[in-house]
């Protein structure tokens, strides 16, 4: 009786995670599924869900497939700078994050927490709220323009706000770097002080230190905090809304962002949806075999 209800137990204690997710992911991607595949009202220009899955239709997929890699191919330079803008922001916030996380693994001692409270107070702040406060910035009369300049005695004036590349990779990199700090900091904390000290008492130098034990180490850590930052970046338009507002600097959650405000569109906007979320599943899917091939070897 007892080994039946030990095993009833941890299936009844994970049953309302499971119907939070088939409520608030499953059936939301369903209806997803369902505008991208259903057809537009011709008088009202809305979309018109197709529920039955043998019914559904491929024209809106098709419009979406043409634009990618047709003659048009409109949405094919979006598409390709949203993945260049991924692998800089990603590969920044990976050079910025590890040494500050290798100090507060290391080095921080009983001032460890007041380093993790810091690291995680942007996320207190709402991310538009943080990508505004960048706007007052980097406006022509705004502080970045005064302290270079030197309050105005350089006669040199930057318009960051123009549709600059460089201004929306470092607003991703600012806003999703603390994404990629805590999983770094997790991976680097479990490294067994002694396991450092054997490889030092062994001569290892600091450099074949870092090569040899603490960056294969932290290989789950740098996997981890890139999923965590690249995921939420494909689906991100508000940083190039708000730090360039040129077509020049679109991503893909722009085209989708766009879509959905257009009449008639909707369904384009659900094939893009799913475009991202199949480029975002590789990773995932990566990740996860992953991990299950060390915890087997392990």
């Amino acid at each position: 009786m007892g080994d039946r209800s030990t095993r009833l137990l941890w299936p009844v204690l994970g049953l309302p995670a499971m119907v939070w997710i088939a409520l608030f992911f499953l059936v939301p991607l369903y209806v997803v599924f369902c505008v991208a595949f259903g057809t537009v009202d011709p008088v009202f220009r809305s979309p018109v869900p197709t529920w039955n899955p043998l019914q559904w239709q491929f024209d809106q997929v098709e419009v979406v497939w043409d634009r990618l890699f047709g003659p048009d191919n409109f949405y094919l330079p979006a598409v390709l700078r949203t993945f260049a803008y991924i692998a800089i922001a990603v590969s920044a916030c990976l050079l910025i994050s590890f040494p500050v996380a290798y100090f507060t693994a290391r080095f921080a001692g009983k001032y460890r927490g007041l380093v993790l409270a810091l690291l995680i107070a942007p996320f207190w702040i709402s991310y538009m709220m943080r990508m505004l406060a960048w706007i007052n910035l980097l406006q022509p009369d705004g502080l970045v323009n005064a302290i270079i300049t030197l309050g105005g005695t350089i006669p040199l004036e930057v318009n960051w706000l123009s549709g600059k590349p460089y201004v929306v990779v470092m607003g991703l990199i600012y806003g999703y770097v603390p994404y990629m700090l805590l999983p770094l900091f997790a991976a680097l904390d479990r490294i067994s002080p002694s396991l450092l000290e054997a490889a030092r008492d062994l001569g290892a130098s600091g450099f074949d230190l870092f090569r040899r034990v603490i960056l294969p180490m932290s290989v789950p850590g740098i996997v981890a905090g890139s999923m965590l930052v690249a995921l939420p970046m494909m689906g991100d338009y508000f940083t190039s809304d708000l730090l360039s507002k040129s077509p020049n600097t679109a991503m893909i959650g722009n085209l989708i962002n766009l879509s959905i405000a257009t009449p008639g569109q909707s369904g384009q906007a659900g094939a893009l949806l799913l475009v991202v979320l199949l480029v975002m599943l590789v990773p995932m899917v990566l990740y996860t075999r992953s991990n299950a091939r060390a915890e087997v070897r392990s």
